[in-house]
């Protein structure tokens, strides 16, 4: 093999990685917390996700896979016809940590070897931060700068519906 070839084999190995941070202002860990740990629920949080359906195992343990699907993405056509969609597998959740780990195991938008870790961690000025890593194959089509707008939009969205359901609950109970 020539050394350029093994070089651009090595290359194409590297995986992109990336983060998104998004702030739930007023609200602790413990009240975001169980709204993301439902991991069969993504669809209530997440812009464009028309479907999250359970297909093995029991939410919120090791091994349960969920199918998400309706969602839209940065490279997506007006013209586009069909449905992206994907099946994710929790890997491991820990309640204490606030914090869990996923992977993309089948799907149609090129996602491969994908791995994500979603944490909430507290904010010292109150409220609290939802932390989205994520690492996969570099996606034919994509820029890594397109899955980073994808996620870091999606995420905050995500933060302001929770928001925005907490602030609804709080006010309900008071009245």
């Amino acid at each position: 093999m020539e050394p350029s070839t093994q070089q651009g084999s090595k290359q194409q190995l590297e995986k992109w990685k990336g983060k998104a941070k998004s702030e739930v202002p007023g609200f602790k860990v413990e009240q975001v917390w169980p709204l993301l740990e439902d991991f069969f629920g993504l669809d209530k949080w997440f812009p464009t996700l028309s479907t999250c359906l359970p297909l093995e195992g029991i939410s919120g343990r090791p091994g349960c896979v969920r199918f998400c699907a309706g969602f839209k993405t940065p490279v997506d056509g007006q013209d586009k016809q069909t449905i992206n969609w994907t099946k994710q597998k929790l890997l491991s959740i820990d309640p204490t940590l606030h914090t869990f780990t996923y992977s993309i195991i089948d799907g149609n938008v090129g996602f491969y070897s994908y791995v994500s870790t979603v944490k909430v961690t507290p904010k010292e000025d109150q409220g609290c931060e939802v932390e989205w890593l994520y690492e996969v194959e570099p996606v034919q089509g994509w820029r890594l700068e397109d899955l980073d707008h994808f996620i870091g939009s999606g995420l905050q969205v995500m933060a302001q519906r929770i928001q925005g359901a907490l602030e609804t609950m709080v006010e309900a109970v008071k009245a």
